[in-house]
């Protein structure tokens, strides 16, 4: 008889979509080249989209989510990976399309995964995790189009959510001064400054309807907002400036004007994790273990088991969950 393992599924019914946990064998998990023993992963805004239902994120069913997931490598078909490697995997469709990180296993194709750096364990890489990928992605983008310490404050949107928070770390370590906008500023702005932000700013300055241009502030910006924010933030863009987007909390849409583009020269770098290249994501995990205080990076930290997740994928979608959750799918 084939061994068990425990998983969360996600299923079509009738009323809509149900989660159910479950015991599962490999023929349930799909292809794959490699087989991985999972032990941590962790709840990112689109698990939270997956777990509740409320986009169209999950697009096969039944479907184990769960976008992350760390591990020890099974066993491998694949020419890059042996059993007792230990592997990070973010986005490529998983739990999205294949089955994910919510499960004691996982089998993907080797393509996507990564070997972690030894600076970094497989729990820190769940508190990293796609948020905190995306996070150095980011960092990176504003490095390539020049925004150095020297140019100015680097303003960082949602800033207590995953996304944020990892970048306020990570900015602040090199460097820069980082202004952090958050939308709890009184009671988030103690934690915010102890992971770097020299200033905290209410998140309700940037939800109106922007000008076309506003007052020069800021000489780059990482935003995982999107909509009136994200227009708010290219209309106050310093010259030359450049504002990396990589989420949509707030919206899909973008109500603001070319002003910024062409009359200050800004840049809107668009910021990709689902289907990035390889050599990127190398970068990314090999800055990670380089550039980000663990410290600070556990300070931004919870916990949680597999049983917690339908509650935390409904918590990160109303905004309570601050920072960063590792799952330990064994607990």
């Amino acid at each position: 008889m084939s061994q068990t393992f425990r998983a969360l599924r996600v299923h079509k019914t009738d009323a809509g979509q149900e989660l159910r946990f479950e015991d599962l064998t490999l023929a349930d998990l799909g292809e794959g080249d490699v087989v991985v023993r999972v032990d941590h992963s962790t709840v990112n805004f689109k698990d939270g989209l997956a777990l509740t239902g409320k986009s169209p994120v999950v697009r096969a069913f039944p479907l184990v989510p769960g976008i992350d997931f760390a591990g020890v490598v099974e066993s491998s078909d694949h020419a890059e990976f042996k059993a007792g490697d230990r592997v990070v995997l973010n986005g490529w469709g998983v739990g999205e399309g294949h089955n994910g990180g919510y499960a004691q296993m996982a089998r993907v194709k080797g393509d996507w995964l990564v070997k972690l750096p030894d600076a970094i364990s497989n729990a820190h890489a769940m508190a990293i995790g796609t948020a905190g990928y995306t996070a150095l992605l980011c960092v990176l983008g504003l490095e390539r189009l020049g925004v150095t310490p020297q140019k100015g404050e680097v303003l960082v949107t949602g800033a207590a959510g995953g996304v944020g928070s990892v970048a306020i770390a990570v900015l602040s370590k090199l460097g820069y001064t980082v202004v952090a906008s958050s939308r709890r500023k009184e009671t988030e702005g103690d934690y915010l400054r102890g992971l770097g932000a020299a200033d905290v700013v209410d998140a309700a300055d940037f939800q109106g309807p922007a000008r076309p241009l506003a007052k020069e502030r800021w000489a780059g910006a990482v935003d995982a907002v999107g909509s009136h924010t994200l227009a708010n933030v290219l209309s106050q863009t310093r010259y030359g400036g450049v504002v990396t987007a990589c989420g949509l909390a707030q919206g899909m849409d973008l109500p603001g004007s070319v002003a910024p583009f062409i009359l200050r020269g800004v840049t809107l770098a668009g910021i990709d994790s689902v289907m990035r290249p390889k050599p990127d994501r190398v970068e990314a995990w090999n800055r990670l273990a380089k550039d980000l205080d663990l410290a600070k990076l556990d300070a931004m930290t919870s916990r949680a088991s597999l049983a917690d997740l339908p509650r935390l994928g409904t918590e990160i979608l109303e905004g309570k969950v601050r920072g960063r959750v590792v799952v330990d799918v064994n607990a």
